[in-house]
């Protein structure tokens, strides 16, 4: 089990990231929510600069507010489709590397709002994309999508990145968009072909999915729904789909990719630019039923009733290729499958139990994940 007595907050490694991202100028975007909060606190703790863009967090509780983070980022709350707000606070804020995160990242509620999903994703892709190609300073830039970008054939072979986008519901159509848009961008203007040349900007796209960790709260997700529904309301999980395949990452796995590629390309590297899978091995890959049996085994409470979908389509199998990543970038996933989940769900049981500790725990997570 994975508790926070096997470590102190003074055992931190200065490893390569802690040391590179100390003092540096980021501007994360989508900073309030799940992803955008971990990251908040990675590089607070590494002693970097931040500012971010980002919509006012959406859950209570949420973890940008547990973890009172409104003290480690200069955060201006304005909506990433206001393409004019990002332009002047980028321009002031001068960072050198940009991560963006923010999206409408909910595939059930992007059939009941397509019009938001489409124009947070695409529009909101567009406008710090033309930020960056207005603002010098920016040296390194790390652009999120999804794996749900690939045209998913629900087969048992991984996608890799050369293979086609496409987009099935609106928040995978979406956000597969965002991706083409950003790949154009890259061609246009920040070839890395013409670095140092034409520009001094590196960009890559960055693709993930099914991340799971503590301080997620977000509706219609599998994680905070078993949290809501045995910790909190003492209640039966209602699975919809049980016999769904997934492949579970903790948050600070595909985390630490994409602040691999902020570092090396703000070093100079130019092969880090373009897109990137990051994504479990194998053995995380298993059903929603399954991770549900492991979770009530870790919180020692809860069961679960199956209701049918309602019929809204959502991908039962999407496998990710992450050849590339372990060959080119050297990157790698840290935890085991029992090792995400313990992650996961021993952190809710710390916040459930003692919300006064849970800032150390998350730090000493941080500390231990860093450190392997």
């Amino acid at each position: 089990m994975i508790g926070l007595g096997q470590f102190g907050t003074n055992n931190m490694k200065k490893d390569s990231y802690s040391s590179f991202f100390n003092k540096k100028r980021i501007l994360i975007t989508g900073y309030t929510g799940f992803k955008g909060s971990w990251l908040t606190k990675i590089l607070s703790m590494w002693g970097a600069k931040i500012s971010g863009i980002a919509l006012a967090p959406t859950t209570r509780p949420n973890l940008f507010d547990t973890l009172n983070l409104k003290d480690n980022i200069n955060g201006y709350l304005i909506d990433v489709r206001d393409g004019e707000g990002v332009m002047k606070i980028v321009a002031q804020e001068k960072p050198e590397i940009i991560i963006h995160l923010a999206a409408q990242a909910i595939v059930k509620d992007s059939y009941d709002d397509p019009l938001k999903t489409y124009s947070t994703n695409t529009l909101g892709m567009v406008n710090v994309l033309e930020a960056i190609r207005k603002v010098e300073t920016i040296r390194s830039v790390v652009l999120i999508t999804t794996d749900k970008v690939y045209e998913n054939k629900e087969w048992i072979y991984p996608y890799r990145e050369i293979d086609a986008l496409g987009g099935y519901d609106p928040y995978s159509a979406s956000k597969a968009s965002a991706d083409i848009i950003a790949q154009s961008y890259i061609q246009s203007f920040f070839n890395p072909t013409e670095y140092k040349y034409c520009h001094n900007t590196l960009i890559a796209i960055a693709r993930a999915g099914n991340v799971i960790g503590g301080g997620d709260w977000s509706n219609h997700r599998l994680v905070p729904d078993v949290v809501r529904a045995i910790l909190d309301q003492n209640l039966p999980v209602v699975l919809r789909n049980p016999c769904a395949i997934r492949p579970w990452e903790h948050v600070l796995e595909p985390l630490s990719g994409y602040l691999l590629l902020a570092k090396k390309m703000y070093q100079g590297d130019i092969s880090a630019s373009g897109a990137w899978n990051f994504g479990p091995d194998d053995d995380a890959f298993s059903t929603v039923e399954d991770l549900l049996n492991h979770a009530i085994s870790i919180l020692k409470k809860g069961k679960y009733i199956i209701k049918t979908e309602d019929g809204k389509h959502e991908a039962k199998l999407l496998k990710l290729d992450t050849s590339k990543s372990k060959c080119l970038l050297g990157w790698k996933p840290t935890l085991t499958f029992k090792e995400n989940l313990e992650f996961t769900f021993e952190w809710y049981k710390k916040y459930y139990g003692s919300h006064k500790s849970i800032q150390t725990f998350t730090e000493a997570q941080i500390i231990n994940f860093f450190s392997k």
